[in-house]
Formats: structure tokens, sequence, C-alpha cells
């Protein structure tokens, strides 16, 4: 399972100014749509971590995983923080490669070119159960949706503090 090592997130640890911060940012969620069930609970992990944050967040949902980049894009004209969320399961052929590796590509390409934090919540995994598991959903022991959101923010607030 992916989750061991990861970093506990300080958001319980927030100042007031940070959580006013977080509250002024402009935050979209660009989702594929393939996968519904997996895709509504990172979409509902993210909303729901927004939302603990006071967060209003623009949803825009694509086609699928390799939209993703360019929405990204677009949108971190307008936004201070983008978070992309999709899932790719493994199939018989090659496709599943040269998916992860396209949205993982363009994707870090936006954030480093724009300098706005982009959320990855693109599970790649391979099986549709790893990824219920990772999808926040019921009986789920990750919640990546969540986790995406969280990690762009805080991104987004130690830059604004770091820069003043």
């Amino acid at each position: 399972m992916s989750g061991a090592g990861a970093p506990t997130l300080a958001l319980t640890t927030l100042t007031d100014a940070d959580r006013a911060a977080a509250a002024s940012l402009r935050v979209a969620v660009v989702a594929a749509q393939w996968h519904t069930e997996i895709m509504d609970g990172l979409i509902a992990g993210s909303r729901a971590a927004a939302a603990d944050l006071g967060i209003d967040v623009d949803l825009v949902r694509v086609p699928g995983t390799v939209e993703l980049s360019v929405a990204a894009a677009r949108l971190a004209a307008t936004h201070d923080v983008v978070v992309v969320l999709g899932v790719v399961v493994r199939g018989g052929t090659p496709h599943f490669d040269y998916v992860c590796q396209s949205v993982t590509q363009g994707v870090t390409e936006v954030s480093v070119r724009t300098g706005v934090p982009v959320g990855f919540g693109v599970l790649t995994v391979d099986t549709v159960e790893q990824a219920r598991a990772r999808a926040g959903l019921p009986g789920s022991r990750e919640d990546k949706g969540r986790e995406a959101l969280e990690a762009a923010v805080l991104t987004e607030l130690a830059l604004r503090a770091a820069l003043g």
C-alpha cells in the first residue's frame, strides 16, 4: 500500500492567519470522468478538505486523464491552486504506461512553468480494488483526493510565507 511513510499534513496546526489565507485562495479541481465510483470518492475527498479550510472550489470535469494537463494549464492562469484527479487502471497493453507518463509530465510541466501548485491525485493502479482502497470511499484505507488538495494548498501557503 502506498501510504507507508507518508507525512501527516499539518492542517490542524494552521494559524488563524493561515486559515484566512487558505480561505481566500482560488482553487480549481479538475477531474476525469472514467471510473465513476472512484472519481466520486476522489472528488468528495477534495471537496471535504476544501470545506475544512473554508475554501470554495471550482470543479471542472474532463473526459479522461490525458486531458487533465491542458485543463490544469488553463486553470493555472486564473487560480492559485489546481488539483488534478483521475484513475488509470493497468490493462493488457502499453496504453497504461503512455497515459501515466503523459499526465505526470504534463501536470509537472504546468506547475513548474506557472509556479502554481498542482495537487496530483491521479491513481495509477493495477486493479480497480487498489483504486477503491485509495479513493476515500467507505472502507478505503486512503483518501488521495483529500491528500492532493491539502498538499497543494499547504504548498501555496508555504510559498507565500517564504516569499512574503
